[in-house]
């Protein structure tokens, strides 16, 4: 994927040597290009490179593998979860950027509400279902592509735990919050709330969901300030439901927050994450079957990964 870096390229060369995903995005972000320019290699998202392959690989009934959460063959075998089915893919389309209002994007969603269903009780893909992890995602995608998803978004509010953030397990009993669930609810709810303008009580959710996790210094338990998992500070591309302190950091980046000091740690973890030519690896992979590699192997530089970073310290900085 593009050139060989070298030391005469600069690392904003280097991802723009890219796939129009990262291109457009890099212009946006980290360059002074013009309005009409994003947008031109926005639009090329639809027709070529990573856009293109997945939206070329969706059912004729709008469905991505012919499944909502898994593939409509998954036996529960192999490593990990596979990252086929239409929720993943929906979620990668819209970190690419697909334009909600381009022709592919409108018929994949109107087929979607069409016949999608969840496997847990056959519900219709856009109510969602009973986990807060899938809801988040759901309302996600489906307020960035102008779906209603204010149903959902009312259950998730009703969903808040005592700590202020969410919990998939809470079905089953669990009364403290997990990170993994609250930034897919944070997630879900900024991205309602810029589609719709929101509420008072979406505010105050994501307020308080933000604040479980700034108690937390993004990564540490609050009971004894360890390190909550290690995986939270290997920074994954894509990242799926997955948390870690670099998706964290670029959720409170695109949320319009202000630093916070109780970020600082986590700052300094990404900062020295930074390699000695200014890029920054992939950690890691999530296991599991997808419908094709948008990074260099593990260990390498990743441009998704450079990317995030260098905006969230820009931010930072700003």
């Amino acid at each position: 994927m593009g050139r060989r870096y070298t030391a005469a390229m600069s690392v904003v060369d280097w991802l723009l040597d890219s796939d129009p995903a990262i291109r457009w995005q890099v212009l946006r972000d980290l360059t002074d290009a013009a309005p009409d320019e994003v947008a031109a290699e926005r639009a090329r998202v639809e027709r070529e490179g990573w856009g293109a392959r997945l939206l070329a690989l969706e059912d004729a009934d709008g469905l991505w593998d012919g499944g909502a959460c898994f593939p409509a063959s998954y036996a529960g075998l192999g490593p990990g979860q596979p990252w086929t089915a239409t929720m993943h893919t929906l979620q990668t389309l819209q970190i690419f950027g697909l334009d909600p209002a381009c022709q592919a994007a409108r018929r994949a969603i109107a087929l979607i509400a069409e016949h999608g269903r969840w496997e847990h009780e056959g519900q219709r893909y856009f109510d969602g279902e009973v986990e807060p992890c899938i809801n988040g995602r759901t309302i996600e995608t489906g307020a960035y592509f102008g779906v209603d998803v204010s149903p959902i978004v009312d259950r998730i509010l009703n969903e808040r735990l005592a700590d202020g953030g969410w919990n998939c397990e809470a079905e089953n009993g669990s009364v403290r919050s997990s990170f993994d669930t609250t930034i897919n609810v944070l997630d879900g709810l900024l991205e309602f709330e810029r589609a719709t303008g929101g509420s008072a009580a979406v505010r105050e959710a994501r307020h308080s969901g933000q604040q479980y996790l700034l108690e937390r210094g993004l990564f540490r338990r609050k009971s004894t300030g360890e390190v909550a998992h290690s995986g939270y500070l290997e920074f994954a591309f894509p990242y799926y439901w997955h948390y870690d302190v670099l998706r964290a950091l670029d959720y409170f980046r695109r949320s319009g927050a202000e630093p916070d000091q109780r970020m600082a740690e986590a700052v300094e973890v990404v900062r020295s994450k930074r390699q000695p030519d200014g890029r920054w690896l992939l950690d890691h992979v999530h296991p599991g079957l997808v419908h094709f590699a948008v990074e260099d192997p593990v260990g390498r530089p990743s441009r998704w990964n450079t990317l995030r970073a260098l905006r969230v310290l820009d931010w930072w900085h700003d």
